[in-house]
């Protein structure tokens, strides 16, 4: 991911380690993709992951402001990404909300799904229409299978990395699959859910994709189905 005209300073953060987890700027979906196999492989969510869902954030101009963003140099820490990547957890309980995981927020990590929409999100804050934000949720486990990455889109026309990469291999999907993020974060207002059901909770657990909600559907479909 990478800031627009919002924010105009060109610094490059340095590689830093988050408590538990590790994390590389601008490359949050390695980073939620990493972060879904440590919260299973230490029992923080089942060891399957079918209590994560992947959420990427975009929309068509790939221009969406997001407050509380460490990246920020602003007081309010509104940035605006081309896209991002956070990791919803189910709660077992009920009674308990639903937990936001990102680690590129200084909110407290994880932080209640309300309070990262109110605080993060801000829907009470009227945007233009080329800033609406969509969100595409995908089941964690099949993002796992099915997600990849080559980080062809962090290297610019002379082949020159815009952000240093993770120092790690290249994600690779299970099909032998190189590179499809711009399959996640492609998204129009036509592809939309236009209700959520029954029918919304079968898509994102059997589709690749997932399903694309609206910033107004977002607690709808965890409130409804889950």
């Amino acid at each position: 991911m990478a800031t627009s005209n919002l924010d105009s300073s060109t610094s490059i953060m340095e590689s830093v380690e988050i408590p538990r987890f590790h994390h590389t700027p601008f490359y949050c979906e390695e980073n939620v993709y990493l972060l879904c196999k440590k919260l299973s492989a230490d029992g923080i969510a089942k060891s399957d992951g079918s209590d994560l869902f992947v959420i990427f954030i975009s929309n068509e101009h790939k221009q969406i402001p997001l407050w509380h963003q460490k990246a920020s140099h602003r007081a309010d820490g509104v940035i605006l990404w081309d896209y991002h990547v956070i990791c919803m957890q189910k709660r077992k309980d009920s009674n308990l909300p639903h937990l936001v995981w990102d680690l590129d927020s200084s909110l407290p990590i994880p932080s209640p799904l309300s309070t990262y929409v109110s605080e993060t999100i801000r829907p009470s804050f009227q945007l233009f229409s080329e800033f609406q934000r969509f969100f595409r949720i995908v089941h964690a486990p099949i993002f796992l299978h099915s997600f990849a990455s080559d980080r062809r889109h962090m290297k610019d026309s002379a082949g020159n990395w815009v952000h240093p990469p993770p120092s790690y291999d290249v994600i690779v999907a299970e099909d032998g699959t190189m590179h499809n993020l711009n399959e996640y974060i492609d998204m129009s207002p036509a592809d939309v859910v236009k209700s959520i059901g029954d029918d919304t909770k079968n898509d994102v657990l059997a589709q690749r994709l997932g399903v694309l909600v609206s910033e107004s559907q977002l607690e709808e479909f965890f409130s409804l189905v889950f």
